[in-house]
């Protein structure tokens, strides 16, 4: 085995842990909101990580990789925060444990910037 494909291999290994903590962090995690973030964070570097391993392991496919490593960094954050952002217009209700809500203190209750947040 080559140093290339054993470092491929870790670093595809360290991918795979990152997403089975994403997906711990889904079990785990109090409210949607929290579950959504760790899923979203963990899951994002995972799969980078999965894929920049298999660019290491296979360099032939790295303009490909690449291309997904970007979808992938532009979509991920983005259908996160839109889901959440649904989540908190419908009135998701945060766990017990969560201290405080800075988008409904932002935020009136008719999804209106408040007087303060506009100037």
């Amino acid at each position: 085995m080559e140093i290339r494909e054993l470092v491929g291999a870790l670093v595809t290994l360290g991918g795979a842990a990152f997403l089975f903590l994403g997906a711990l962090g889904i079990v785990r995690m109090p409210d949607l909101y929290n579950r959504m973030q760790a899923g979203t964070k963990a899951t994002t570097l995972g799969n980078i990580l999965t894929l920049v391993g298999l660019a290491i392991y296979e360099p032939a496919w790295l303009p490909k990789l690449l291309l997904v490593v970007l979808f992938v960094l532009m979509t991920n954050p983005v259908s996160s925060h839109a889901l959440a952002r649904a989540a908190h217009r419908g009135r998701v209700p945060l766990s017990d444990i969560s201290v405080e809500d800075a988008l409904a203190d932002a935020y009136g209750e008719a999804g209106e910037p408040a007087k303060e947040a506009r100037s």
